[in-house]
């Protein structure tokens, strides 16, 4: 009876452990490829970046020493391996500006950081949050793909909860960085303009709903640029009502004026980087579920082990 006890326990890790290995190669490929990446090529308008210089790290200018040490735990390494920059609250609001209507709830304090990381072509985006409640993973691929930052490893994090409405600021800043000239100012401008259209569309018909009705409008972008104004308003609520959704007057003049703005990048590359977001947001997805899922087979296993414990128990009269 020991015997057999021995062997099924063995059994029982064995699986366990095939299980562990099959679940990290189901992240890892949603993560992306090793840091020694080769220069990332990218979409016309958007600054090449040299291969020595594919990481940094953007700390909030309003963090404790001690905050900007749990920050780069979030990051998940430790300080002074990536170069790093501060982004101030002067910064937060001037790429914020004209995008929401009261700038005090930007507050006076830049606290959320960001850490970004560029990826070999193809790796996809692999977006992270940590204590933050207003930007979403979605808006944060969107913020990427929008100004054709593709292939990218993206933290956003604080040391406690905050909005992270300094996070796009920083993304651009951090890029800027490693490309040592500007992103496109078009390209900016709609992308800040689409994370807080987002934001807010979140906040009332909540963020599954907002992602998909304007990842279905910048879709249609090339349809979009050759439709009046009440065309669009007309097919803007078409999409709502697909996604079950009502909406005022006032959001349909939001994603009106984001259409029009989005219009003037290239439509194309727009739209060929929407569809990569996609795919990286349905990876995201899926792999919650697997994270799920082997989470509840492991319950079952241990109560399985547990069950035939007690079976042993019983018939060695207490285990003895």
């Amino acid at each position: 009876m020991k015997k057999e006890y021995k062997v099924f326990i063995g059994t029982a890790i064995l699986v366990l452990l095939i299980a562990a290995a099959g679940l990290a190669g189901t992240l890892s490929a949603c993560g992306g490829a090793a840091e020694s990446a080769a220069p990332v090529p990218s979409p016309t308008a958007t600054p090449a970046v040299p291969a020595a210089d594919l990481r940094r790290a953007v700390i909030g200018a309003d963090l404790t020493e001690d905050q900007i040490r749990q920050v780069y735990e979030l990051f998940g390494f430790p300080r002074y391996q990536v170069p790093e920059l501060r982004l101030t609250s002067a910064e937060e609001h001037e790429a914020m500006r004209g995008h929401v209507e009261d700038e005090s709830v930007l507050g006076t304090k830049t606290i959320s950081s960001v850490y970004l990381e560029l990826l070999p072509e193809g790796s996809g985006y692999d977006v992270r949050l940590e204590n933050i409640t207003w930007c979403t993973e979605e808006m944060a691929v969107n913020a990427l793909e929008t100004v054709g930052i593709r292939d990218a490893r993206l933290v956003i994090a604080a040391p406690f909860p905050v909005s992270g409405t300094g996070a796009v600021a920083g993304i651009y800043k951090a890029y800027e960085d490693m490309a040592g000239q500007s992103l496109d100012e078009q390209a900016k401008d709609a992308g800040t303009q689409e994370m807080t259209v987002t934001g807010e569309l979140n906040e009332e018909i909540g963020a599954d709903d907002s992602a998909g009705i304007i990842s279905e409008l910048k879709g249609m972008l090339n349809e979009t640029a050759n439709m009046t104004d009440d065309e669009i308003r007309a097919a803007i609520r078409d999409i709502a009502a697909r996604h079950k959704v009502r909406l005022t007057d006032a959001q349909v003049e939001q994603l009106l004026d984001l259409s029009r703005t989005l219009e003037k990048l290239d439509p194309d590359a727009l739209r060929k980087r929407v569809d990569d977001a996609k795919e990286t947001i349905q990876k995201v997805e899926d792999t919650k579920d697997q994270v799920v899922d082997f989470a509840d087979s492991i319950k079952e296993l241990i109560g399985t082990l547990e069950d035939f414990m007690d079976r042993i128990s019983g018939l060695t009269g207490g285990g003895q």
